[in-house]
């Protein structure tokens, strides 16, 4: 008689493209969409993108001409700053990579099929690798892009010069995602995934204590004040040396500077690859003996403990002049804000980034020969503009997602008689003050380590208090336009389209402003070192515009996303 018994069928094994290939059709359609207003978003992307890449692109060049003029220490200044620009890129992969990856590997909702079918535990760890890499790595690969060109275009890198950033900048950036992911996996081990609360508060602490130490040991100061040196050799020799030699940073920066001067020097590039190399196979290893029982230590539900006691009436009455319907929403914004772990765990971060930028504008070299009373009244000037990007930073990653956070509940307040206004007004100003006490404790402190006259004094306070509330409209105005309401982990909300070009508006409102007031500023300064008239007329128009300015862009954005808000009602 004939066989009849089936044959037992082979299992599937489906490749890693195959485990990807639903978030690439996922991004695609949403890429292709014909929904409204969708061609409008890409011009105002593709402009503001051009003009963002181009204002980096012109900085670099002229900077980097700069140095190619000066012999000798020229190419080594110009390495000295690509390396510690690396340095910076490194560590915001390193943070970035390690809260994309607890996501990425545990809490993302496509995890229940792919953990319960046959998937080869290789291939999910590649694919849940790439996946990580991409979602953290894309704005520094944006940032990179137009600084590599100005390299590439003042040394004459050559045709074949983006395929050495290529080589050398693919292996710098897998190496944080493999460690931060190999981090964030004995983590889960050690504290349950859905407790995040621990795991995001270990991580902010290490974190900003391993930038703290970094820049620290870099100590970027000394290049300012060459005349600390014992002799022009020892400057020379500091130039020379590595700063970083352990970091991919330091060898990317060595691979770029020996092609752009003409040496071959393979060794940058062969300590690249070994060590993504190397990581990956200890990456890999590690998740194969310990993310299951991470997988499931994260299905385990979190701890929910609620407080109602004497700081909460301390509150209800500060704010009972303000009325029941205001009064509540300030403070639900407060609680689902400290509720929301991957928010309030960056303040550790955040506090150690303002310390750090703080601890710097002290070593500027702004006393001493050469030192002019209009130099040293300009630098803290320009200081508004590395303030205006601290809180532009803070202002997407708090003040941003306001409205997404919301996240399913959000039609509850829709359908709720509660006005809309209300609401947007609410998360503005509960985000606002903060920001506003972090904006004016920068300025003062730096404006006081500089030791700058009154007039700039109350310039500064002027413009960073204006600046503030424009940076808070925008962000919630923008946030309200391009919500994400299913997002997985918002920590991603700031890298959205919406937060993308929230940040380049920010850049260019910034710019806008210290460019209306450089005028009036720079005739005052010359009236007090030179001893010209400084007309009336300048400063009324210079500082009123960068008023109106600040004015149109507070009010404008959520005046715009309230409009929609009560179309979509």
């Amino acid at each position: 008689m004939p066989d009849t018994a089936e044959k037992p069928k082979s299992l599937p094994d489906p490749s890693t493209a195959h485990l990807l290939s639903p978030k690439w059709l996922t991004a695609r359609a949403r890429a292709g969409s014909g929904e409204r207003g969708h061609g409008l978003r890409l011009v105002f992307l593709s402009v503001f993108g051009f003009g963002f890449w181009s204002f980096i692109f012109v900085m670099l060049y002229r900077l980097l001409r700069y140095f190619r003029g000066v012999q000798e220490i020229g190419p080594l200044l110009a390495g000295k700053l690509l390396g510690l620009i690396l340095v910076g890129f490194f560590s915001i992969l390193m943070l970035s990579n390690i809260i994309t990856a607890l996501s990425s590997f545990f809490l993302a909702r496509d995890l229940d099929l792919l953990a319960s079918s046959p998937v080869d535990w290789l291939k999910l760890y590649m694919a849940k690798l790439i996946e990580t890499l991409i979602h953290s790595s894309w704005m520094v690969v944006l940032m990179a892009i137009p600084m590599f060109a100005a390299y590439g275009v003042v040394y004459s890198g050559g045709p074949l010069f983006p395929l050495i950033v290529l080589a050398t900048f693919l292996p710098f950036l897998m190496v944080p995602t493999i460690l931060g992911s190999a981090f964030t996996l004995l983590l889960v081990n050690i504290f349950p995934a859905r407790r995040t609360r621990d795991i995001l508060s270990v991580i902010a602490v290490l974190s900003a204590g391993g930038i703290v130490v970094m820049f620290r040991l870099v100590r970027p100061e000394r290049f300012a004040r060459p005349e600390g040196f014992r002799s022009l050799v020892d400057f020379i020799t500091i130039l020379r040396g590595p700063t970083s030699p352990l970091l991919p940073s330091e060898w990317v920066e060595r691979a770029v500077m020996s092609w752009l001067n003409v040496k071959t020097d393979l060794l940058p590039y062969y300590l690249l690859w070994s060590t993504a190399a190397a990581a990956f196979v200890l990456g890999a290893l590690l998740h194969r003996a310990l993310y299951a029982k991470g997988f499931s230590k994260a299905q385990e539900s979190g701890q929910r403990v609620v407080h109602s006691g004497r700081l909460t009436s301390i509150s209800r009455t500060l704010l009972k002049p303000f009325g029941i319907v205001r009064r509540e929403l300030v403070m639900k914004e407060v609680r689902l804000f400290f509720r929301d772990t991957t928010q309030w765990s960056q303040l550790i971060l955040l506090a150690v980034l303002v310390m750090v930028y703080v601890f710097n504008i002290k070593f500027l070299p702004l006393r001493g020969t050469g030192m002019t009373f209009f130099l040293v009244n300009a630098v803290p000037f320009l200081n508004l503009v590395l303030a205006g990007f601290v809180l532009a930073s803070v202002a997407a990653r708090f003040i941003f997602p306001g409205v997404s956070l919301e996240g399913r509940t959000f039609w509850l307040l829709r359908s709720s008689p509660m006005s809309m206004k209300e609401l947007l007004w609410s998360k503005f100003w509960v985000g606002t003050l903060p920001l506003l006490v972090l904006a004016l404790s920068i300025v003062g402190v730096t404006d006081y380590l500089l030791q700058v006259s009154e007039f700039m004094m109350a310039v500064s306070i002027f413009s960073i208090t204006l600046m503030t509330l424009a940076l808070a409209g925008l962000a919630i105005g923008f946030g309200t336009l391009f919500p994400q309401f299913e997002t997985e982990n918002a920590a991603q909300i700031p890298t959205s389209f919406g937060g993308l070009i929230f940040m380049m508006t920010s850049i260019a409102l910034i710019g806008a402003v210290v460019v209306l007031e450089a005028k009036p500023v720079y005739a005052y300064l010359s009236a007090q070192a030179f001893g010209t008239p400084a007309t009336t007329g300048d400063m009324v128009i210079g500082f009123g515009s960068a008023g109106l300015l600040c004015a149109v862009a507070t009010l404008l954005p959520i005046s715009v996303a309230l409009r929609k808000l009560e179309r979509a009602a």
